[in-house]
C-alpha cells in the first residue's frame, strides 16, 4: 500500500454513490457538504437533528442529498436503504455519542452503538457490488490507564462507561464481520478513531465547545467542569479528511482492514482550561470552575498517536490548536453576524484541503 499512486481526492468521489449514516449530526452535516463540494451523490440515513438550531438545516442538506429520517436500530430499513441505494462508499457515523448521556441510557447507547454498527455490517454482507465502509469509533474505545501515554492502534480495547464500551464493542464487532464475510474483496471496510473534535456549527448539550458559546452569548460565564482535563483537540475537518482519504485507499483496491486513530499534533492535547482561555482570546467573558465533587466518572487524560494514519496514508493533522479554536470561534461569530453557513463552511473546507494537499488539481 505504501507508495501507491492516488488520483486527486475529489476525483476518487465525483460522481460517486456515498451512503451516510448520521448525516444530521455535526460531523455528519460537515462530511456530507464536503462531499457534495467535491460532486459526491449523497444519501443520508438518520434521525432528525436533535438540537436547534443545527448545522444540517442551516446547510439546506435535507433539500440536496437523499434525505432520509430513520432508526439506525432498525435492521430492516438499514438493508434496504443500503440495498436500493448501492453505494461505492459507506461512512458510518450515527451513534450515541455522549459519554453522560450514556451513563442515564445505558440500553439507548448500546443499542444504538452497538446493533447499529451490526446492523450497517449485515446489510454489507448482503451487497453484491464493491463497497468501501469507513466505521467511525471514538478515541474512547482504548483501555484507558491515564499513564501519559499516547495510544496506538494495536492497544488493548476498553471503555469504563457505555459510551466507550460500546465503541470498543463496535469494532470488535466489525473485525469480526471483516475475518467472517468480507474476504471475498467486495466490501473493504477500515475503523477510524478521532480525538476530541470542535469547530463551528456544534450545539450539542454537554460539550465544551457549544456550552461555551452558548455561555458567552448570555451571560458571559463559562462553567467548566473540568479544567484539569487533557484532551486531544482538533477541528473537525481534521478527521474528515482523514475519514475520506482512508475511504479513497480503501476505493483504489487498497488493503485497509484495519483501525486507523486521527488525532492532532502533540502540542495539541491540552487541558480544558486552555482551551476556553484560548477561546476568550476571541470573545469577552471568563470561565469559572463548575466541578463537582462524586461527578459521573470522566478520563482526565487522553492523547492518541497517529504513527500509523503518518505511515500508512501518509497522514497529517494541518491545524495547530490556536488556529483550531480560531476557525470555530470565526464560525460561530460568522454565523451571529448573519453570514450563511454554507459561505464559512466551503471557506473552511477549501482553506483546510489547500493546506492538507488532500484536493490537488
Amino acid at each position: 500500500m505504501e507508495g501507491l499512486v492516488m488520483p486527486p481526492i475529489q476525483e476518487m468521489f465525483r460522481g460517486k454513490r456515498v451512503w451516510v449514516s448520521g448525516h444530521t449530526g455535526f460531523k455528519g452535516s460537515w462530511l456530507t457538504e464536503w462531499l457534495l463540494q467535491m460532486g459526491a451523490i449523497v444519501h443520508g440515513y438518520a434521525l432528525e437533528p436533535d438540537t436547534t438550531p443545527s448545522l444540517f438545516d442551516l446547510l439546506g442538506l435535507r433539500y440536496r442529498i437523499g434525505h432520509e429520517v430513520a432508526d439506525i436500530r432498525n435492521a430492516a430499513l438499514v438493508r434496504s436503504s443500503i440495498q436500493e441505494f448501492r453505494p461505492d462508499y459507506l461512512f458510518h457515523l450515527a451513534a450515541q455519542p455522549l459519554v453522560r448521556r450514556s451513563y442515564a441510557f445505558p440500553v439507548e447507547t448500546y443499542g444504538t452503538n452497538v446493533m447499529g454498527t451490526i446492523h450497517v455490517l449485515e446489510s454489507l454482507r448482503e451487497i453484491s457490488h464493491p463497497c468501501s465502509a469507513v466505521v467511525v469509533t471514538t478515541d474512547k474505545v482504548y483501555e484507558n490507564l491515564e499513564s501519559g501515554r499516547a495510544y496506538e492502534e494495536a492497544d488493548p480495547l476498553g471503555g469504563r462507561d457505555p459510551y466507550s464500551s460500546s465503541k470498543a464493542m463496535a469494532e470488535i464487532a466489525t473485525a469480526a464481520y471483516h475475518n467472517s464475510y468480507f474476504q471475498n474483496g467486495l466490501v473493504r471496510i477500515a475503523c477510524a478513531r478521532a480525538g476530541n473534535v470542535i469547530g463551528g456549527g456544534d450545539w450539542a448539550e454537554d460539550r465544551i465547545v457549544p456550552d461555551a458559546m452558548r455561555a458567552l452569548d448570555g451571560a458571559g460565564i463559562i462553567s467548566v467542569r473540568n479544567p484539569a482535563a487533557v484532551r486531544p483537540w482538533q477541528h473537525v475537518l481534521e478527521p474528515l479528511g482523514g475519514y475520506l482519504l482512508l475511504a479513497s485507499k480503501l476505493g483504489s483496491g487498497a488493503t485497509c482492514a484495519e483501525s486507523f486513530n486521527f488525532g492532532p499534533r502533540e502540542d495539541s492535547n491540552r487541558t480544558v482550561a486552555d482551551l476556553v482561555t484560548e477561546i476568550l482570546k476571541h470573545r469577552k467573558g471568563k470561565w469559572i470552575d463548575a466541578s463537582q465533587p462524586g461527578a459521573l466518572h470522566e478520563a482526565k487524560f487522553l492523547n492518541l498517536s497517529i504513527k500509523k494514519a503518518d505511515r500508512v496514508l501518509h497522514w497529517r493533522p494541518v491545524w495547530g490548536f490556536e488556529t483550531t479554536v480560531e476557525k470555530t470561534v470565526e464560525w460561530y461569530q460568522g454565523v451571529h453576524a448573519g453570514m450563511g453557513a454554507n459561505g464559512i463552511c466551503n471557506r473552511q473546507i477549501n482553506e483546510y484541503t489547500l493546506q492538507a494537499n488532500l484536493l490537488i488539481p
